[in-house]
C-alpha cells in the first residue's frame, strides 16, 4: 500500500515533464494567434507598448549622401535637378551645383556617393552621446527619399555595405544603441523616391537605365504608384524589418497617399507579426489617417485620405504639436536645426531651452518627442547640436523624474501662449513666459512645470487654486525638484503660490513635485 509520501516522491518524478508539458501549451497558444492583414484582426491584440508612452524622448538621424554637398536643404538631390528652384533663404541648388560640380549630366546625385566616406563615424560615440541627452529611443534614417540604402540591402546595388563607407552603418547603431539599452527604431522615406527625382534632360543620369535603382524608372505614373514601385517598396521595407529587428518603424509622407491602400493592412500585420515572433512589442508610426491639412492657415482634418485607423498606429506630426490632451499616444518629430533635417553649412539651431519647453508641452499633452540630428557626411556630429544635447540631457538629469514614466494631468497646463496645431506649425510659437504651466502625473504625485523663471522666484499656479474644479483634495506638500528641496507655498483662492527663492537652480523650466492630503 503506498503511503501518502510515497505517493508525493513519485508524482515529483513526474513535474518536470507537467511544468513543460504547461510550458509548451502555453507557447502554443502564442504562437497560434497571427495577426491578419485585417483592422479588426489587429485591433483585438495590439495596444501602444509602456515602453514608447515611458520613454519620451527619442533621436532622430538624417545622414546620407545627401551630407556631401552639405548645402541649401536635405532635399539637395532632388532640386539639383530642378531649374529655377530656391530654398526659403534664396539658395538656387541647381545653379550651384551647376557651378561647383559641373552639368548635371557630367556629375549627377550618384556621384557624391564615393566622397560619402563616414570616415569619423562611431556608433558608440554617438550613441553614448545620445543617451547622455536624455533619450530613450534612437531612429536612424534607412532610406530617404534619395533612394540610397543607409544598411547592407538586398534589393539594391546602392547602398552603405557596398558603396561610400562601405559599411552597415544601420546595423553598427541597432547593435550600439541595443548595448546601451535603448530602444532602436528605423525610419523610411522610400515611398516619395518613384516621383522625386525630375528627368526633364535626357542627358541627365536620372535617365539612365543602369541607375534605376537609385532614381527609379522615368515611366513610373504621376498619381497612383505602380505595381512594379509597391513590389519594391515591398521588398526593401520587409528587408529592413527582417534583419534589423526594430522596436519601431517609422513612416515619412507619402505612403499616406491615395495608391498606397493595398499595403497598409499587410505591412501592418507583417510587422505586428514580427513582433510576436520576436517576442517584444513594437510600434508603427506614420503621418497619415485623416491626415492634417491646411489650407489659407488653418488646420483641419482630410477624411478622404483613408490611411491607417488612428488607434492602430502612433501618429506623428512633423514640426507640429497638438494643442489639447490627445487620448492616444502621439509622437512630434522635429530637428535641433530651423530649417532643415541634414547638415548644412551655414544653418542656424534652436536652444536647448526652446526645445525642452517644446518636450514638456509635448509630454504634457500624452506625447513623445523625436528630435532630429544632423550628422556630417564624414560622421562627426557638430558642436552645436552636441552642446544642445548635453544641455538637455543635463536638465532631464535633475528634472527627468517629471517627464518620464508620466502620463497627463486633467488639463495639459495653463498660461497665455497658445500653441499652434498641426504639421509644419512650430514657427509660429512664440516664445513660454513664467505664467506657461504644464502638469504631468505619476501615480499620485503631480508634477508643474513653469515654462519661464518669474521675477523672484515666485510662482503662481491658478488651476491648483482652493476650490478649483480639477482636485478637491487640499495640497500637502511641494518640493521644488528643480531646486532639489522643499519650496515655501500657500494655497489660496487665486491659485498655489510657490516662493522658489530668487537663484534660478538650472535653465529652460523649472518644476515642483506636489502631494495632495488623503
Amino acid at each position: 500500500m503506498n503511503t501518502p509520501q510515497k505517493e508525493f516522491t513519485a508524482m515529483k518524478e513526474f513535474l518536470p515533464l507537467l511544468a513543460f508539458a504547461a510550458t509548451a501549451i502555453s507557447s502554443l497558444e502564442a504562437e497560434e494567434f497571427r495577426y491578419e492583414a485585417d483592422w479588426d484582426s489587429i485591433r483585438s491584440h495590439w495596444e501602444v507598448p509602456e515602453w514608447f508612452r515611458d520613454a519620451k524622448l527619442g533621436i532622430f538621424l538624417h545622414w546620407g549622401p545627401y551630407t556631401v554637398p552639405a548645402y541649401g536643404v536635405t532635399k539637395y538631390p532632388k532640386y539639383m535637378y530642378y531649374e529655377g528652384w530656391k530654398s526659403k533663404k534664396g539658395e538656387p541648388l541647381f545653379d550651384y551645383h551647376l557651378e561647383t560640380y559641373g552639368p548635371q549630366s557630367d556629375f549627377g546625385y550618384k556621384d557624391f556617393i564615393p566622397q560619402f566616406k563616414a570616415e569619423a563615424f562611431d556608433a558608440e560615440e554617438w550613441v553614448a552621446l545620445f543617451k547622455e541627452a536624455g533619450a530613450r529611443y534612437i531612429v536612424p534614417v534607412a532610406e530617404h527619399h534619395d533612394g540610397f540604402a543607409m544598411y547592407d540591402s538586398k534589393h539594391t546595388k546602392w547602398n552603405a555595405k557596398k558603396m561610400g563607407p562601405k559599411r552597415d552603418t544601420l546595423r553598427e547603431l541597432a547593435d550600439a544603441t541595443r548595448a546601451a539599452g535603448l530602444k532602436f527604431g528605423v525610419s523610411s522615406h522610400l515611398a516619395v523616391n518613384r516621383r522625386y527625382y525630375s528627368k526633364k534632360d535626357p542627358s541627365w543620369d536620372t535617365n539612365d537605365p543602369e541607375n534605376w535603382q537609385l532614381y527609379w524608372k522615368a515611366d513610373e505614373p504621376k498619381d497612383a504608384p505602380s505595381d512594379e514601385f509597391l513590389d519594391w517598396w515591398w521588398k526593401r521595407t520587409t528587408d529592413i524589418i527582417d534583419n534589423y529587428e526594430p522596436d519601431l518603424l517609422w513612416f515619412d509622407f507619402g505612403f499616406d497617399k491615395p495608391g498606397w491602400e493595398s499595403v497598409h493592412k499587410p505591412i501592418l500585420a507583417y510587422y505586428y507579426n514580427k513582433g510576436l515572433e520576436w517576442d517584444k512589442e513594437v510600434v508603427l508610426q506614420g503621418k497619415n489617417m485623416n491626415k492634417t491639412s491646411r489650407v489659407n492657415g488653418k488646420f483641419f482634418h482630410d477624411t478622404s485620405v483613408k490611411s491607417f485607423p488612428e488607434d492602430l498606429i502612433v501618429l506623428d506630426l512633423e514640426r507640429g504639436r497638438m494643442s489639447d490632451i490627445r487620448d492616444l499616444p502621439w509622437q512630434t518629430d522635429t530637428a535641433t536645426s530651423k530649417d532643415t533635417w541634414s547638415y548644412v553649412e551655414g544653418q542656424e539651431f534652436k536652444t536647448s531651452g526652446y526645445l525642452l519647453d517644446e518636450l514638456i508641452d509635448i509630454v504634457s499633452k500624452n506625447g513623445c518627442l523625436l528630435l532630429n540630428v544632423g550628422p556630417k557626411a564624414d560622421g562627426t556630429i557638430t558642436e552645436e547640436e552636441t552642446r544642445i544635447l548635453k544641455e538637455m540631457g543635463a536638465w532631464l538629469k535633475r528634472n527627468g523624474e517629471a517627464i518620464y514614466g508620466t502620463r497627463p494631468w486633467k488639463i495639459f497646463g495653463e498660461g497665455p501662449t497658445e500653441v499652434q496645431a498641426g504639421n509644419h506649425s512650430e514657427h509660429e510659437n512664440p516664445d513660454n513666459v513664467a505664467a506657461d504651466i504644464r502638469f504631468t502625473q505619476k501615480e499620485d504625485e503631480l508634477y508643474a512645470i513653469s515654462l519661464a523663471w518669474p521675477d523672484g522666484g515666485r510662482f503662481t499656479i491658478e488651476s491648483l487654486a482652493r476650490g478649483n474644479p480639477y482636485e478637491e483634495r487640499e495640497v500637502e506638500s511641494v518640493h521644488f525638484l528643480s531646486g532639489e528641496r522643499p519650496a515655501a507655498w500657500k494655497q489660496t483662492t487665486k491659485g498655489l503660490r510657490i516662493d522658489a527663492g530668487s537663484e534660478k537652480p538650472c535653465e529652460a523650466a523649472y518644476v515642483f513635485r506636489i502631494k495632495f492630503s488623503d
